[in-house]
């Protein structure tokens, strides 16, 4: 009844919710986990924004926006979560001073619901063409205009504080694979010492009057490249600091799906069983499939929004080009055990032709299907965890969803 009572209350004000968090504070849990299937785990993550079920694929709005045209209303009509912006992004534009004059990200884009915000390393090292590493920072140029900026465990912390996010990402480097091991374990021991900063900044922000969000959870990053004995030296020295949660980095960068899937059942044993197990940037229906089987609680993807913007969408049969030729004349949905807003109402025909005579609503509803349908599969993922029969479920699917769909 307390928690019933503290969910109704806490609304899109951030002094609000923080006021009601207060009174409360004491009763807040992370994470809890409600059952497991071998490594598999159902869960149910709490914070001062809401509650997400886990397993949970966390929709990615990079710069505070879905891409193709979906809003925040067809957000939750989607049964979205969580939902993830990006640190670099929004510091590059408009700002983040800005959005915190404006009330936090979640006034910003009306979203009344948890967010998550990435650090900003993987864009730094991915975007930036120069930059140069030190022991404070990362020194870089905008992707943008040039412009010369500065970003280390200080500064992300400040930014994503500035968003008034309900989780920020510690600041790391994120290595693209292979790499050589001498540079790995350096940038290993060097990623721990941004954590032990970002975890004392972040504490001292949640203690000023003016930050926006004084609940505002840390979730460490674990680094090694492919190394084992890397992965599981900084997964162990991090899960020492007792933080809000775990977040394997640096896979789904270079290796092969094989190498990622063994990094992840290196991992996972040395994760703290209490607490949210986040897998960055992953990924295919495949991977989360193969990745909720191996103990993961967390995702984010570009994919599905990224492949539908190109017609390529996913289905419970496998995936679909509906640009090809073959659809010309194809007067049925997208998939017709399908309820999302695309297939309840369009043929595959008309949404191929929207997409030759480059009308916008074409990729919109591409989008709104892929979206529907990854957050379809968590919710199924979780059935079937209630259920127990997951093993039964991934077996099913995890080959089906990666295969080219015939009809």
């Amino acid at each position: 009844m307390l928690m019933a009572v503290r969910l109704s209350l806490i609304g899109p004000d951030a002094e609000l919710a923080g006021l009601i968090t207060k009174v409360y504070e004491g009763f807040l849990k992370v994470f809890s986990l409600i059952k497991t299937e071998n490594r598999a785990r159902r869960g149910y993550f709490e914070s001062v924004h809401g509650s997400a079920q886990t397993p949970v694929f966390m929709n990615v709005g990079t710069c505070a926006a879905i891409r193709g045209g979906v809003s925040t209303d067809d957000l939750r009509e989607l049964n979205c979560q969580i939902e993830l912006s990006n640190t670099y992004h929004l510091h590059i534009r408009p700002g983040d001073e800005l959005i915190k004059r404006l009330g936090g990200i979640r006034r910003f884009f009306n979203w009344d619901r948890p967010v998550l915000t990435d650090s900003g390393g993987f864009q730094v090292f991915s975007l930036a063409k120069l930059r140069r590493i030190k022991e404070e920072g990362v020194y870089f140029s905008s992707h943008i205009d040039g412009k010369k900026i500065f970003m280390g465990p200080e500064q992300s912390m400040q930014i994503q504080s500035n968003l008034a996010s309900t989780i920020a990402m510690a600041f790391d480097e994120c290595i693209e694979n292979p790499a050589e091991y001498e540079y790995v374990k350096a940038s290993c021991d060097r990623t721990y010492r941004w954590l032990i900063r970002c975890r004392d900044e972040m504490s001292r922000l949640n203690s000023l009057e003016q930050t926006l969000n004084p609940h505002q959870m840390l979730f460490g990053i674990n680094q090694g490249s492919t190394y084992h004995d890397l992965r599981t030296e900084h997964m162990k020295r991090i899960a020492e600091l007792s933080l809000d949660g775990y977040a394997i980095g640096g896979l789904a960068v270079g290796e092969s799906a094989e190498e990622m899937y063994d990094i992840i059942e290196t991992v996972e044993q040395y994760m703290p069983k209490d607490k949210p197990r986040y897998l960055m940037g992953v990924g295919t229906p495949q991977n989360i499939l193969e990745a909720v089987y191996r103990g993961v609680d967390f995702f984010d993807c570009v994919m599905p929004t990224r492949n539908a913007r190109h017609g390529n969408l996913f289905t419970w049969q496998g995936k679909i080009n509906l640009l090809n030729e073959r659809y010309l004349y194809d007067d049925r949905p997208i998939a017709a055990e399908c309820t999302c807003p695309a297939c309840k109402s369009y043929s595959r025909a008309y949404i191929r032709h929207l997409f030759k005579v480059k009308e916008a609503l074409g990729m919109r509803l591409c989008v709104l299907h892929n979206l529907f349908f990854y957050n379809e599969l968590m919710q199924r993922i979780r059935d079937a965890l209630d259920e127990g029969d997951f093993t039964a479920f991934y077996k099913r699917y995890v080959d089906i969803l990666a295969q080219r769909r015939e009809d």
